[in-house]
């Protein structure tokens, strides 16, 4: 494998993002092992990221974005100066496409590679809108055209959900590969030994952007209160309140994921089924098979993908089964190791980094 001069442009800093972190980030280390070297160039800085999804913080944000641009128009000048171009999502946030065809151009003078990364369904669905400067810049950006023509003009094209592959493959001009998401199967593990509280944990873990599938479950946890006793664990980068539920708040931090994990019991997934979640990868799902965790999840086809029905955890329909099934897995602590015990194998066999290494190390060449 001859080494490759490799340049990374992304949104997020390095660390922070489960959809850099669970996916390409965790690798970078592979390929300088490999001969390449990486550049890692975000256009966010820690101090927007530490805002993004708070509520307010306004100035804070413009000003982060302000940075954000004038920091990318300098890493622009880094492309000719590579060989392989690695994008995630966008080059820029908001606006039109002219960075995009800018790098598209400068790749293609430099006589270079351009790899595409994206997740979500953007092209053919919106995000929900969360938070004031979201609700407010949303409906100015036309995010869908900047992945057409990223993917469009892209060498390859790399997704993570399996229900992206044909669309995208319609717009490609090459090859799209499937990449699931994936994780250090060795550092997130189940917990060597049960947890002194006997209290049930039951765990959901996400970002502010994705609590809105959370609160669907408002009513399925006060009803399940009523039924038995345990402990409802939100792992986010928000605040929570759940009245009449016990309820507990962890911040996520990258040191304390794993134990955080290994403190749940049973895992959560819920989720709509449209076409903005069509196009999702199912992160939390690999990250409670690995912990050894049971989950339920909402009956969507990328549930049904990475689920096996009453082996490695429940897909559920309405209110009445979240709480009946919930209810199940309280209830009975031989059901919640079995399943997860079996989860964790399916975890390890197809999510692990081990598994999916080799499949970057092919796209780059």
């Amino acid at each position: 494998m001859n080494g490759k001069r490799i340049l990374v442009l992304c949104p997020y800093p390095e660390g922070v993002a489960a959809g850099q972190r669970l996916k390409f980030e965790q690798y970078y280390d592979d390929w300088r092992a490999a001969g390449h070297t990486v550049t890692v160039a975000p256009f966010m800085d820690m101090a927007l990221w530490r805002v993004l999804y708070e509520p307010g913080h306004l100035p804070a944000k413009l000003l982060g974005m302000a940075k954000g641009y004038l920091r990318r128009l300098c890493q622009l000048r880094q492309v000719s100066q590579h060989d392989l171009i690695f994008v995630h999502m966008w080059i820029t946030p908001l606006g039109g496409t002219m960075a995009e065809r800018l790098v598209m151009w400068l790749v293609r003078r430099g006589g270079g590679r351009f790899i595409y990364d994206v997740e979500d369904n953007i092209v053919s669905a919106r995000p929900p809108a969360v938070g004031l400067l979201r609700r407010v810049a949303g409906p100015l950006v036309d995010r869908a055209r900047k992945v057409r023509l990223l993917i469009a003009g892209a060498d390859a094209v790399i997704v993570a959900s399996p229900f992206l592959v044909e669309p995208y493959r319609a717009i490609a001009r090459g090859p799209v590969h499937l990449i699931p998401p994936s994780l250090d199967t060795e550092r997130i593990r189940p917990a060597a030994a049960p947890r002194h509280d006997g209290t049930v944990v039951i765990g959901w873990t996400g970002t502010f952007s994705s609590r809105i599938y959370l609160d669907l479950l408002a009513d399925v946890f006060r009803r399940l209160s009523a039924r038995v006793p345990f402990r409802l664990r939100v792992i986010g980068n928000f605040d929570y309140q759940l009245p009449g539920v016990d309820l507990e708040v962890v911040r996520w931090t990258a040191e304390r994921e794993a134990e955080d994990l290994q403190g749940l019991d049973i895992g959560i997934y819920p989720l709509v089924d449209d076409e903005w979640s069509r196009g999702k990868a199912g992160l939390k799902i690999i990250q409670y098979q690995a912990a050894g965790l049971p989950c339920v999840a909402s009956d969507v086809p990328l549930s049904r993908d990475q689920l096996r029905e009453g082996e490695t955890g429940f897909l559920v329909s309405s209110d009445d089964e979240w709480v009946d099934r919930l209810e199940q897995l309280v209830r009975d602590a031989g059901l919640r190791r079995a399943m997860g015990a079996r989860g964790r194998e399916d975890a390890v066999a197809g999510y692990s980094q081990a598994v999916i290494a080799g499949r970057y190390r092919q796209i780059l060449g």
